[in-house]
């Protein structure tokens, strides 16, 4: 049945900001405390979206998080009306206040998990909520997420959600960071790779000692159990420990796949050998394309610096594929070089595209974690929301409201204001109109 890979990528939040909350992302402990600027960092992912759209690519928009989450301040033992919690936090606990309003939920690569109706028992699409508990700022996202999910996916005929694992540190998940889907055709049986860091319950296992690992074995099988994927369509592996402890905290920040192909570093897994042999084995109409970046070409370090593999890998009609990476490729010497004889090699990867998300990667995210792929028949795309589409309207609908609601200046002391939690607010409901997803906030209620 004839398919076709979505896009859907998070627009950042109003309260877009840099605290540093991301132990073991290298970029976001760099740029703790620096000033942010909410409405230039939604307009390159804007940007970033029409642009693929132009290109003909099928691009979606997910909707941010209410921030500052003033229920979950509420959970913890602080009451009153929202200005008194607002600063009552502050002169408590200036770290939590900047944990409750975060932006991260803008990273949609670690929304959910997503397997394709080709892939599952019961051919429907299936979606589970992660609910990074390695981080507190992030573990508050699920609930909502999940609600943002059934508004764009509401159709359970070809939709199947789930809630997120149990938030204890053996079923750690972090989504679509931590998966990647190889196929011969997207409408085809696909192989869908699962990622971990460590075995929760095998104090044994190797595991990284400086950084924690934040996806578990546990949790991948259990996904894949909810999933209804069958054994001969899964393929397990481990991030190899010492990459874990440079800062590559999810796998996408080491590698990338798309189709038959697989763009990765040697350091990425544990038993390399045995991966590539298990994934081309399974994978049912092609053979595996594996490409290998060399640490004699462009070391671990550098790719961390880069966000090389950080990008997305895209089929174009013509059965080639284009590489979207950030901006900052260039401004390493070692990576510029290795995407000019990428492109040159006569392989698959014959296009690279470069985008300023600055603001994004001043904080740990490149472009794909910007985006959650989801694979959809015909059939199952008018099943979609259509308003939350990108089109050229939308995108001039969206640019006017984040020109009319967005802060251009937001510092840590910003986020006790008051008026930046109502601004907010009426920003949102807004957003609820214009994509169609009725009243989806707690202050909605």
């Amino acid at each position: 049945m004839a398919a076709h890979e979505l896009n859907f990528d998070g627009l950042v939040g109003p309260t877009h900001n840099y605290s540093g909350l991301s132990y073991g992302n290298v970029a976001s402990e760099e740029n703790v405390m620096a000033i942010s600027n909410p409405k230039e960092a939604a307009k390159q992912g804007l940007k970033k979206m029409k642009s693929l759209q132009d290109m003909g690519f099928k691009q979606g928009v997910l909707a941010p998080h209410h921030r500052p989450n003033i229920e979950v301040l509420r959970t913890l033992g602080f009451t009153g009306s929202a200005e008194k919690i607002l600063a009552d936090v502050s002169r408590a606990s200036p770290v939590l206040l900047a944990a409750v309003s975060s932006a991260s939920c803008m990273w949609t690569a670690n929304a959910v998990t997503v397997s394709p109706s080709a892939d599952t028992l019961d051919g429907r699409v299936h979606f589970t909520a992660a609910n990074l508990n390695a981080k507190f700022h992030r573990s508050i996202e699920h609930q909502l997420t999940s609600s943002i999910m059934k508004a764009s996916f509401s159709d359970d005929r070809y939709f199947a959600h789930h809630e997120a694992l149990p938030s204890v540190s053996q079923f750690g998940d972090e989504g679509a960071a931590n998966h990647t889907r190889f196929c011969a055709d997207y409408g085809a049986e696909g192989v869908e790779f699962f990622v971990y860091g460590r075995r929760a319950f095998d104090e044994a296992a190797p595991k990284p000692n400086k950084y924690p690992a934040r996806q578990t074995l546990e949790a991948s099988e259990a996904i894949a159990r909810l999933h209804q994927l069958p054994d001969e369509r899964i393929v397990y592996a481990q991030q190899k420990p010492s990459t874990i402890d440079a800062g590559v905290f999810h796998n996408d920040v080491i590698s990338v796949g798309n189709g038959n192909v697989l763009f990765y570093h040697e350091e990425a897994f544990v038993d390399t050998d045995r991966v590539l042999s298990e994934l081309d084995r399974k994978l049912k109409g092609a053979s595996l394309n594996a490409i290998k970046v060399s640490s004699r070409d462009v070391t671990v370090d550098e790719a961390v610096r880069s966000y090389l593999f950080n990008s997305q890998l895209l089929s174009k009609p013509d059965g080639s594929m284009m590489l979207i990476v950030p901006a900052e490729c260039k401004e390493v010497a070692s990576v510029a070089s290795y995407l000019d004889q990428l492109v040159a090699s006569g392989g698959p990867v014959n296009q690279v595209e470069m985008f300023d998300l600055q603001q994004s990667m001043q904080n740990g995210g490149g472009p794909a974690c910007l985006r959650l792929r989801v694979v959809l028949t015909e059939e199952e795309q008018a099943a979609v929301n259509p308003h939350v589409m990108m089109s050229d309207q939308l995108f001039t609908t969206l640019n006017q409201w984040v020109d009319k609601h967005y802060r251009d200046r937001l510092t840590a002391d910003d986020l006790a204001d008051s008026s930046l939690l109502r601004e907010s607010e009426v920003a949102l409901d807004e957003l609820t109109q214009i994509l169609k997803l009725g009243s989806i906030y707690p202050f909605q209620q």
